[in-house]
């Protein structure tokens, strides 16, 4: 008989009998590692990372292989990587260590032109600046402006903001001896508000500090009177300006105009004196300082003033500002000139100020000064009343002749 061949069995079916023995054979291989002590193929790969080998024993090989290949029931463990540390490098010491036997040099020092010139000429500098304002000083000592302020202060009633205006532009001027053009101031306002007080004092300072050649006190009225020739009048101004000014060039010193009456002037003469405030002159006509006193404006002025007694919105320098930019336009009609003039307005002066000329003029006239016999003078004048204050219409103008009739 013939026998009977067994079949043999297919490649698949015996790769299906044969895993699970596989699992078996490798879980009992690992079981019987873990009894001899030996690690996992993990945690030994894990060891030799740690301690920076480079390259794997063969079991780690062998367990890496197996755990890739086939399911096994131990979690995978993160690798961790630790990295070399890094030595600190040692900082240098900056000082340089020069031998014992030999002699320590500083480096030369090299000497520069450029630096020398600089600080040569920032001396320059500062010399001249210096210089300059002691030049100032000088000047303002020579024409003794201090004393003119406290002379002013102390003689003129109710008008601080004139004064202080009038001295801050001749501080100005005089500062120095050169300009461009002669220095023309305005007193415009009312009567008997103090524009010719002013012009004496102005006249009497100048003369007793520069001489009375160099300070002109000028009265259209006197100088130019009625029925006298005006090409008279204008050749004696025109020749008296001109021989002052060469004067006070050749001495250094700048003359003084002081021009009162000017509403009366005629015209022609006013052209004549407006000649000299141009600045295409000669260098001593530029070097001067002119004075107008008028009466041009006042009746503005007086309206101006009494409406903003009660308006306490504005400040008493805007109110005089207000009052120069109202005068400019009238004063401009008259004559061309003063359009480049400085405007100084002149304000009404209160009863209280009125009171103080009665004082002054009583003590220089040797009267005693009763406060009684004062008050019943002020009294016979007449006062606008606005806002529940009091102002003199004439102001000062009848002090004088009320304490002659004593």
């Amino acid at each position: 008989m013939e026998s009977r061949k067994t079949p043999v069995a297919s490649p698949q079916k015996l790769s299906l009998m044969s895993s699970p023995m596989r699992a078996v054979v490798r879980l009992r291989r690992t079981a019987h590692a873990f009894k001899k002590g030996y690690l996992s193929g993990d945690k030994l790969l894990q060891r030799q990372f740690s301690l920076g080998k480079g390259k794997l024993t063969g079991v780690a090989n062998q367990a890496s292989l197996n755990s890739s290949q086939y399911f096994t029931f131990d979690p995978a463990g993160p690798f961790h990587v630790t990295k070399p540390k890094r030595r600190k490098k040692k900082s240098r010491n900056p000082r340089v260590l020069y031998p014992e036997s030999s002699k320590k040099y500083l480096p030369a020092e090299h000497k520069s032109k450029a630096t020398r010139f600089l600080l040569l000429f920032v001396a320059i500098i500062c010399f001249q600046i210096l210089n300059a304002i002691e030049n100032l000083d000088d000047n303002l000592m020579k024409y003794d402006l201090d004393g003119l302020e406290k002379t002013m202060a102390r003689e003129v009633f109710g008008q601080p903001l004139v004064i202080e205006r009038v001295m801050g532009l001749l501080k100005d001027y005089l500062a120095t001896h050169v300009h461009n053009k002669p220095l023309v101031l305005s007193f415009n306002g009312p009567s008997g508000v103090g524009k010719s007080h002013i012009g004496w004092l102005l006249a009497k300072h100048f003369r007793s500090v520069m001489g009375p050649h160099s300070v002109l006190h000028y009265f259209t009225m006197h100088h130019c009177p009625v029925g006298t020739s005006v090409s008279t009048c204008q050749l004696e101004l025109s020749e008296t300006i001109g021989d002052m000014v060469a004067r006070a060039e050749m001495e250094e010193i700048i003359p003084v105009f002081i021009l009162d009456e000017v509403e009366f002037m005629p015209e022609t003469l006013l052209e004549t004196l407006g000649g000299f405030f141009q600045k295409n002159q000669t260098n001593e006509y530029l070097n001067a300082v002119y004075v107008l006193i008028s009466n041009l404006g006042g009746e503005e002025i007086v309206h101006r003033f009494l409406q903003n007694v009660s308006d306490d919105s504005l400040q008493p320098q805007e109110k005089l500002d207000e009052l120069q930019s109202a005068l400019r336009p009238i004063l401009s009609h008259v004559h061309s000139f003063w359009t480049g003039v400085e405007i100084v307005p002149f304000g009404l002066l209160e009863k209280t100020h009125i009171l103080s000329c009665f004082y002054e003029e009583m003590m220089s006239e040797g009267i005693y000064p009763n406060a009684s016999h004062i008050e019943r003078l002020a009294g016979q004048l007449s006062y606008y009343k606005k806002a529940g204050k009091e102002f003199g219409r004439t102001g000062c103008k009848q002090v004088v002749a009320k304490v002659n009739l004593l």
